[in-house]
């Protein structure tokens, strides 16, 4: 399931608090954005003990019990993980993921909050969890009839309320110095091979892993690290951050003309790096019209224009990079600056061509 509507993390236990209280709902969300930890913290702010369900671990005598004889009477008694005395948040975890059984026998606890002749203590709350078919995940088509018993809330990845958290909670200065120069690269899509990719999760790994390394982490190691967390190309140019900040090497240094491109072939993920951050600078700084440029964007716009003179001599593929389009196709950098760009520097825009 795929909305255009979505909530933030910071927002979503607003809408949790008047919802959650009166309806079950369904978190939608793409890998390792934080669902799971959310209801939790949520529950805990309520002050109700978070019991989990995950759907892919769970057959349909988990949910329903089995029977017992009573009064020589049968009855299904409900498992003890479920069937409690206090009111609680029942979190049902990658329920999408489980099998048509099992989401089948979700269908009377979910809207009826009762399995058999057990009902949920009042004040007991049902949030339902799970990832899209689109994100290459373990999802399976969710049923109509359990679809519609659920009110569905999506959400996305925040790079302002993640850093807000990670700063917080002491996560490593490289990791959230790096992830608020290019917020960007805080999620990626779910590539369809094998392999890492960026989540708020897997900065999180990232992270205890340089803090349990300390200072003594050397480039190898760190490659390893990154690679073995992160989509590739964020993790080249997360190794080559960490380069420039132990090289006390910057971007800024380089605009202000304090030093060169780097030139080095042993240092062109330096450049790679330097390009991307070049490119996301012209992004945020230059309007979209020429006429909003104050005297000191235009005099910015005159040193950028001769910056990618110099970049492409070094590397014609790294000043490319700058002004290249979008993944959708689209111009990513002010169309005056890039008109600017074709009339000063045609070589530059033929070979983009």
């Amino acid at each position: 399931m795929e909305s255009t509507v979505t909530v933030t993390p910071a927002t979503l236990p607003g809408v949790l608090l008047h919802v959650a209280v009166v309806r079950p709902v369904f978190v939608w969300g793409q890998p390792g954005i934080g669902k799971s930890s959310l209801v939790k913290e949520f529950a805990a702010a309520l002050g109700l003990e978070c019991v989990t369900l995950i759907g892919t671990q769970l057959a349909p005598e988990d949910l329903i019990g089995v029977p017992e004889l009573r009064d020589g009477r049968s009855r299904f008694a409900p498992p003890e993980s479920i069937a409690r005395d206090r009111p609680y948040c029942l979190f049902l975890d990658e329920l999408n993921s489980a099998s048509p059984e099992v989401q089948k026998a979700f269908y009377s606890l979910i809207l009826d909050r009762r399995i058999g002749a057990y009902e949920l203590p009042a004040g007991s709350i049902v949030i339902g969890a799970g990832n899209r078919a689109s994100d290459n995940a373990l999802a399976r088509p969710m049923a109509s009839a359990l679809l519609n018993r659920l009110i569905h809330v999506h959400l996305r990845a925040s790079a302002d309320d993640w850093l807000l958290w990670a700063m917080g909670a002491g996560l490593h200065a490289l990791v959230t110095d790096y992830l608020t120069a290019r917020p960007d690269h805080l999620w990626s899509k779910p590539p369809k091979t094998e392999e890492p990719f960026s989540t708020p999760r897997s900065w999180h790994m990232l992270s205890d892993a340089l803090l349990s390394f300390g200072d003594d982490l050397d480039e190898d190691v760190l490659r390893v690290l990154t690679t073995g967390t992160l989509t590739p190309s964020h993790a080249s140019a997360f190794c080559a951050y960490v380069k420039t900040v132990r090289h006390r090497y910057g971007l800024d240094a380089i605009v202000r003309g304090d030093a060169p491109w780097p030139r080095d072939p042993t240092d062109r993920d330096l450049l790679y790096f330097f390009a991307e951050a070049f490119r996301a600078r012209l992004v945020k700084d230059l309007p979209a019209g020429r006429e909003h440029a104050s005297p000191s964007v235009r005099r910015f716009a005159v040193r950028a224009k001769g910056l990618l003179v110099e970049l492409a001599e070094i590397s014609l593929e790294c000043a490319q990079l700058v002004v290249a389009a979008d993944e959708n196709g689209m111009p990513a950098l002010p169309a005056w600056f890039l008109v600017e760009v074709t009339r000063d520097l045609p070589r530059l825009v033929a070979a983009r061509a």
